[in-house]
């Protein structure tokens, strides 16, 4: 898909879901309109506390602002490690280079087995209790969003969670904190990230302040408004396949700005990589509709994004 750069809306159009609403029917078509419309959507009343959202910023930014690297190199990624997890600097890379302008600092979150504290940051100390506590509220929210998914779906409740992501046991959260130093004077050139849908199935994300998040829909793109007590949800690759196309998988990118630091804080949840995306539709017995996706595990499925990815830097 070719994207021009400069057809830009700032519009206020991307849908909002109010969480508290008593009509849960109604909440329910929301969220599934929503995802099959735009592929993203915004929850308020999320019933996640405003101060635990404003500690977590608070740990993450203490640690991306922290004079000493030797702090941070303390949690990076291995050089040659396949693993993703730790910290990682690309925000220093020339304009020209087709490549995401963003420092990444990646933790698992759930379940307990993945977990690995030798990447997340001792200082400040508070960071882990902090993280455990939204790892703890956010699962409930994305737990939540698969039930109204699965049930758009015509499945089960716990279908898209249990089958598409196997369940509370080997479903994958981790934590992913961008960090969008100031670009001058070619901010306007450069994007943080590129176009991209993203590779996991179901993002959950804060930013600070500093808007830059825009989404592709009807041949332009649309800046997401920001609101502290708003809470983005993005549908990703996996959720795309698993619901046979009928929930799209956003196209995305972020802007940079000239003079102030963009940050943002999200929970990835993917299927662990053995697991095989394929669509759920057969589940309801109707029968009538085929299968526009082949089976494919989700490991198979990074390694193709990856590749592709690569291919097109080069």
């Amino acid at each position: 898909m070719e994207v021009e750069r400069d057809q830009t809306v700032s519009s206020p159009t991307v849908p909002i879901v109010d969480l508290s609403n008593l009509d849960k029917e109604l909440v329910a078509r929301a969220v599934v309109k929503a995802s099959q419309e735009w592929g993203v959507f915004q929850v308020v009343n999320h019933e996640i506390p405003k101060e635990l959202i404003q500690s977590l910023k608070k740990v993450g930014t203490h640690f991306f602002e922290l004079s000493s690297e030797a702090e941070k190199e303390a949690v990076a990624t291995p050089a040659n490690s396949k693993d993703i997890q730790g910290y990682v600097t690309n925000s220093q890379q020339d304009v020209e280079d087709k490549v995401d302008r963003v420092d990444h600092l990646f933790h698992n979150l759930s379940p307990p087995s993945s977990i690995d504290y030798r990447y997340w940051p001792k200082n400040p100390p508070e960071y882990r209790q902090v993280n455990e506590e939204y790892a703890r509220q956010a699962k409930k929210l994305a737990e939540k969003i698969l039930g109204w998914l699965s049930e758009g779906l015509g499945l089960d409740r716990e279908a898209l969670f249990n089958q598409g992501f196997g369940g509370g046991k080997k479903a994958v959260y981790t934590m992913k904190i961008n960090y969008y130093p100031p670009c001058r004077p070619q901010a306007n050139l450069v994007l943080g990230m590129q176009p991209h849908t993203d590779i996991h199935g179901l993002t959950i994300l804060v930013p600070n302040e500093i808007p830059g998040l825009q989404v592709f829909k009807d041949d332009q793109w649309f800046d997401v408004e920001y609101n502290p007590s708003i809470i983005n949800i993005l549908i990703g690759d996996p959720i795309w396949r698993m619901s046979n196309g009928k929930y799209k998988n956003v196209l995305h990118r972020t802007t940079l700005n000239t003079e102030k630091t963009r940050m943002s804080w999200v929970v990835l949840l993917k299927p662990p990589y053995d697991m095989v995306i394929e669509p759920l539709m057969k589940h309801t017995g109707d029968g009538d509709e085929a299968p526009k996706f082949k089976p494919i595990t989700y490991g198979e499925h990074v390694e193709r994004k990856v590749r592709d990815k690569l291919q097109k830097r080069s």
